[in-house]
């Protein structure tokens, strides 16, 4: 490892100021129905949901008690959490999505048994659906987030109920909670490292795509920041393991290649990084590059991150304000237009307003987009499969369970794919209590969908994120700061390699949350302009403080086919 001191690298200059116009974006309208490649793990959650519903589903037909199913439901829901978190974590994570689940129902069925007043209700759950808005986006729980969760308290504030059924209907998803827990760790029996050895599989996969561009082209900067972000995820799942055992050695090892195809792209080969990828499918053995001590300096630095301060619960919460007052306003307003037109489930307008919140207004016009064209094309699905699902019990359960497999399975491709089997299945639920004339049925979805579509919106709009601009601005001081920390360890003779190690991870981290931040301002709809120019020069300028670091401690061996650089590469 060479001991030559590094000059800091300059911060980038601000340019010149000039006066902030406000832009007006464009609104997508197409794109929003574009389907993507499926998850690398899309059946997992698909076979998790149908083994988490069925039992107890198929438990309350045999009892006749079928008009229960909704508390069950409840709780086998969890089931759909935390798919791609190490099992260690995964155990957490569940409980309290349990917990949560178990919150919001009990607050729930508590207001329904003091109140019949719906203007009460429909404000109870536009309050619980912010709140829940929040605290998933700011725990990063991971899809379905809030909406299974704002699904099953809303729709359980309209139940009809007294004090004394609290407790029975509560134990009942209860139960079905813990079986649910059951299903999601039970995968860790037989492959107790899986969701470390597909992240790292991903972050080689996303690099070795970023390599293919050799660093250069137009799609270089987008691979580039999916790779890093991919990276970025390997690393935070490498200490969750909270084993420093061989495996995440091995693994650590690979995710440092991934990052060293970051820093040197054209000195990359593409397809040994694709290799090692699929030699992590399985439980076959994992990989080794062989370089021990480079991996012995990255699990020091790994072990330093992991036991650095968290952020408090108020940072977290802060930025995510804007979005918790949209979706407060929009379910409130989406209720109660919905008992202004005399529907008699206002909750799936609310619920349709809670689900459309992103991280900003275009995301937030898209997902809208692609709630209204899956809910109204799901109608259609539910009148041509209820003749079906009404010739016995069973039939009506299995449907519920194949529509279940059906959402989970396609709403990676797109959300308005999986609305199509997610609108059969709740219409179809409301069936569990007794029939219902599906003409009503499908006519109250219809109308609440798009009722509650275009009133979120109108929130969203009126509800600007007026501090998006800001925000860019302390996440470019934050990268400045990493990389000045790092510039000024690499400027010592003998830096420690815990400490450098941990500054490179540091200024990795706040590039990550530097593009996630563009990436939310530039989608507000009315917003001034962004400093793009700025966030380039410091990109750039991360990105080769990077490297340097990457080469200090000894981790770049360029690869013996070419002789080629980059600018990435260069201090």
């Amino acid at each position: 490892m060479s001991s030559a001191p590094v000059s800091p690298t300059p911060a980038p200059t601000p340019p010149s100021s000039a006066p902030a116009r406000r832009a007006v974006r464009r609104l997508p309208l197409t794109g929003a129905l574009r389907l993507g490649r499926p998850s690398d793990i899309w059946f997992k959650p698909a076979l998790s949901s149908v083994i988490s519903v069925a039992p107890p589903n198929l438990t309350l037909l045999a009892l006749g008690r079928l008009d229960l199913a909704m508390y069950t439901m409840a709780g086998s829901l969890c089931a759909l959490y935390a798919h791609n978190r190490p099992y260690a974590v995964r155990a957490r994570v569940l409980a309290w999505v349990v917990l949560g689940m178990l919150g919001g129902l009990a607050v729930s069925l508590v207001t329904a048994s003091l109140t019949r007043d719906t203007v009460v209700l429909v404000a109870v759950g536009a309050v619980m659906a912010a709140a829940q808005k929040a605290l998933c986006d700011a725990t990063r729980v991971g899809p379905p987030g809030n909406v299974v969760l704002t699904f099953i308290s809303s729709a359980s504030l309209f139940a009809p109920q007294t004090l004394g059924q609290v407790p029975a209907h509560m134990g009942l998803a209860a139960a079905a909670a813990v079986w649910a827990w059951l299903v999601g760790m039970a995968p860790g029996l037989v492959r107790p490292h899986g969701p470390e050895r597909r992240a790292t599989a991903q972050a080689l996969n996303a690099a070795a795509a970023y390599a293919a561009t050799g660093g250069t082209g137009e799609s270089h900067a987008r691979t580039r920041a999916a790779a890093a972000a991919a990276v970025q995820a390997a690393w935070q799942a490498l200490p969750a393991t909270g084993s420093r055992s061989r495996s995440r050695r091995a693994l650590a090892q690979l995710v440092i290649r991934a990052e060293v195809a970051l820093a040197a792209p054209a000195d990359t080969d593409p397809e040994r990084l694709r290799n090692w990828a699929r030699e992590l499918r399985g439980n076959g053995p994992i990989p080794h590059t062989g370089e021990t001590a480079a991996a012995t300096e990255e699990i020091l630095g790994l072990d330093a991150e992991a036991d650095a301060p968290r952020r408090s619960w108020r940072s977290r919460l802060a930025p995510l304000t804007p979005i918790a007052v949209r979706t407060a306003l929009g379910c409130a307003l989406a209720g109660y237009a919905s008992l202004a037109l005399g529907i008699g489930r206002p909750y799936w307008a609310l619920v349709t307003a809670a689900s459309l919140y992103q991280a900003n207004v275009t995301l937030t016009w898209s997902r809208g987009v692609q709630r209204v064209v899956g809910n109204l094309v799901g109608v259609l699905v539910f009148a041509a499969i209820t003749p079906l699902a009404h010739t016995s019990g069973v039939a009506l359960v299995l449907m519920c369970v194949a529509l279940n497999f059906g959402a989970e399975a396609l709403m990676g491709r797109n959300y308005w794919l999986g609305s199509i089997c997610v609108t059969p299945m709740a219409l179809l639920v409301t069936e569990f209590a007794g029939q219902h004339p599906a003409g009503e049925l499908m006519t109250e979805r219809a109308v609440d969908t798009v009722v509650g579509a275009l009133v979120g919106f109108v929130a969203a709009v009126a509800v600007t994120n007026r501090r998006a601009g800001d925000r860019i601005g302390h996440a470019l001081s934050a990268v400045d700061r990493a990389r000045e920390r790092a510039a000024r360890l690499l400027a010592e003779p003998r830096p420690g390699p815990a400490a450098l190690e941990s500054a490179r991870r540091s200024l990795a981290a706040a590039l990550v949350d530097l593009r996630a931040t563009v990436d939310a301002a530039s989608g507000e709809w009315w917003q001034r302009a962004l400093p793009q120019e700025r966030v380039v020069l410091t990109e750039q300028s991360a990105h080769r403080t990077l490297a340097a670091t990457v080469r200090r401690l000894g981790l770049h061996t360029p690869a013996a086919s070419t002789g080629r650089t980059t600018e990435d590469a260069r201090p």
